[in-house]
């Protein structure tokens, strides 16, 4: 029984060894370290170029400090100006205006690997094409143009066959 939970535990850890050499773990790390960099640069764009100009067109509205205060703090200082004012106050809070920041974020991200995948499938169109360019005669399985009418190798008539 030991001899077989051993191979196990061997056959595992060589599974994981190719896992781990075959570029699979290294691909997927190196994915989460860029999409965590750029999810840091959606966000600083929506926070620090998107919603000013629109804050300013609703006249000078700053959606951080958009919330709803669902419980006061210990110190009342009604109205709150800022959401770090009523956080300070420990009052307990719902921040649509964070939550609309995220939602921007989300959806620019979004937008982006969509059109990341669109690039790289149109890529992979161009690699491997769909239309094939040749076929195989069904008198000789030479292999011969798509549009040929008679087979260069046994002559034969090839009109009506596809």
């Amino acid at each position: 029984m030991k001899f077989n939970i051993k191979m196990k535990i061997e056959s595992f850890l060589k599974d994981f060894e190719n896992f781990a050499v075959k570029g699979n773990a290294i691909d997927m790390a190196v994915g989460i370290i860029i999409g965590a960099a750029f999810g840091k640069i959606v966000d600083s764009l929506v926070r620090d170029v998107i919603m000013p100009p629109i804050g300013l067109l609703l006249g000078d509205f700053d959606f951080t400090n958009l919330f709803i205060v669902l419980k006061e703090g210990k110190t009342v200082k009604e109205p709150y100006e800022t959401l770090a004012a009523v956080q300070s106050a420990g009052a307990v809070t719902v921040n649509i205006g964070l939550f609309f920041n995220i939602l921007f974020s989300f959806i620019i991200i979004a937008f982006c690997v969509f059109i990341m995948i669109k690039f790289i499938s149109k890529l992979k169109q161009k690699s491997s094409p769909d239309q094939v360019n040749t076929k195989e005669c069904p008198f000789c399985c030479s292999t011969i143009p798509v549009r040929a009418v008679k087979c260069p190798d046994c002559t034969a008539d090839l009109n009506g066959q596809k």
